[in-house]
């Protein structure tokens, strides 16, 4: 396999094992364990001395194919595959944490990746602070000699801001933590942070690398080391692991990983110029336009601008329900990343477990709506809130 393959073609080729049949698609090896040719061959495989895989719930050929493919596309030397975003994300955090320790966090997190960071890490001695993000003074300030590890998604969820990354990373590097950071909005199409300097990257394989509503999965990339070190025998011993039918779905997912997150992209861009030029929309917020408050930053470590949008309608929530029911071919989910349009209101859905004061910290309003672009024609999904937006009425 070519080192210089360019993303594209790794996202089709990359990783593929194939049996003694040559089987085009990737095989799916739906087995519990494995057999040896020996009793020697069995405790030479348990020590390590052999390769090859021991047990479905340590790894199987299919999750390694998935495992391989996504590596080459972020830069990473080595990955896990989850069962779900959230068992990546909790897995990330909690394998290289122990009481006493302390992680910061972005206070713009999605909901569940606030409960790990606030209520699952206290309950084993772990302590926390979460912080304004944006401002790199607020992570300086908040660092204590038992700092292991910071954590942060960007752009966020559901309100796209964005932390510089690289920033975050120095200071990491400075007191000898780890970065952890969920790439998930971005997509690893228009975000290197391996690159940038984080040390973990995690992602929900549900969201664009499913992107049809098939299946859950996530995944965690870091160096060999780091995973050997902290997350190889956490992974064996708690069994996050994923199905290895879910991994084939997902290979087949990342195959047209490129060409789905660009229409989407696109389509996310028209509609977001659409809805800022509406009188009913109080204010948009999209990565990829110039009055975003930290288009500088974006610039700097994002090559493209993304697939969801954040906007605000000005009749609070009576007005955001209104326009969700109306419209007739985005459909009302909180999931995201899908190949269909979906539009959900995080403050009763994403983040309703939040409190009042918190959803206010984070920009979250009632009238806040989070939009997910898919990939169907952009004239259409410019149609369809338009005559929403009349229809709503208020």
């Amino acid at each position: 396999m070519s080192s210089n393959w360019r993303p594209a073609t790794k996202l089709v080729h990359g990783g593929t094992l194939r049996s003694q049949y040559g089987e085009t698609s990737e095989a799916i090896y739906l087995t519990q364990g494995f057999v040896y040719d020996s009793a020697e061959a069995a405790e030479a495989r348990f020590k390590g001395e052999t390769d090859g895989f021991i047990y479905a719930r340590y790894g199987s050929p299919t999750n390694d194919m998935f495992e391989k493919r996504m590596c080459m596309l972020e830069g990473a030397e080595d990955a896990r595959a989850t069962a779900s975003g959230m068992a990546a994300v909790t897995a990330a955090i909690m394998c290289q944490l122990k009481a006493g320790d302390h992680v910061i966090g972005a206070r713009a997190l999605f909901g569940s990746c606030r409960w790990v960071i606030e209520t699952l890490a206290p309950r084993y001695g772990i302590e926390f602070t979460l912080v304004d993000g944006r401002d790199m003074t607020n992570w300086e300030q908040a660092i204590r000699p038992n700092t292991k590890v910071m954590f942060l998604e960007s752009p966020t969820n559901p309100t796209l801001e964005v932390v510089d990354i690289a920033g975050v990373a120095k200071l990491c590097n400075q007191i000898g933590a780890k970065l952890v950071v969920d790439n998930v909005f971005a997509t690893p199409l228009f975000q290197k942070p391996l690159e940038l300097g984080a040390h973990v990257v995690v992602y929900s394989a549900t969201k664009h690398i499913d992107g049809q509503g098939r299946c859950l999965g996530g995944v965690v990339l870091s160096s060999k080391e780091w995973i050997d070190e902290n997350l190889h025998d956490y992974f064996r011993h708690s069994g996050p692991a994923m199905s290895p039918f879910n991994a084939w779905t997902l290979l087949k997912g990342i195959e047209t990983l490129p060409l789905r997150v660009r229409q989407q992209t696109e389509n996310a861009a028209r509609v977001a110029d659409f809805l800022a030029e509406h009188p009913k929309i109080g204010k948009v917020i999209y990565p990829g336009r110039a009055d975003h408050p930290q288009a500088d930053l974006i610039a700097r470590q994002m090559t493209g601008g993304s697939t969801l949008v954040a906007f605000e309608m000005k009749g609070g929530k009576e007005a955001a329900f209104a326009l969700q029911n109306a419209l007739e071919i985005v459909r009302i989910s909180n999931n995201l990343g899908d190949a269909k349009s979906l539009i959900t209101h995080p403050a009763t859905t994403t983040h309703k477990n939040l409190t009042d004061e918190a959803r206010a910290e984070l920009g979250i309003s009632v009238g806040t709506v989070r939009l997910s672009c898919g990939i169907e024609d952009g004239t259409d999904l410019i149609e369809d809130f338009d005559q929403a937006l009349k229809r709503a009425g208020v």
